[in-house]
């Protein structure tokens, strides 16, 4: 009496939204995946390719810091392994991704 009935509308009655109706709704979720490509992944992929031909390219004398802040001159370049004296005689094993950057020429002298 006092609440009106509610139908559901009739399929004649329903506005098909077509092909842009439904482009138009998923546009930010398209959106937000193209920015987030050129934001985040793209730079990763640059800096990946970068370290790989960095580690490629070591060579015996190269001036070179690991992950854990250590330097050193290469003194040995396995496949998989570099040698880096970090003193007169002492010399440590590290895996070649354990090296992050490659230092110019003369550095170890000028600290």
């Amino acid at each position: 009496m006092f609440i009106s009935n509610a139908y559901a509308q009739t399929a004649a009655g329903a506005a098909d939204p077509g092909l842009m109706g439904s482009l138009t709704t998923f546009a930010p979720i398209i959106i937000m995946f193209v920015v987030m490509y050129f934001i985040m992944i793209r730079p990763q992929q640059k800096r990946q390719k970068e370290l790989k031909s960095m580690m490629d390219a070591l060579a015996k004398g190269d001036e070179v810091i690991t992950i854990g802040g250590v330097l050193g001159r290469v003194s040995k370049v396995a496949e998989a392994y570099v040698t880096i004296e970090v003193a007169a005689g002492t010399e440590i094993v590290v895996q070649k991704n354990a090296v992050t950057t490659l230092l110019p020429k003369g550095t170890l002298k000028a600290l």
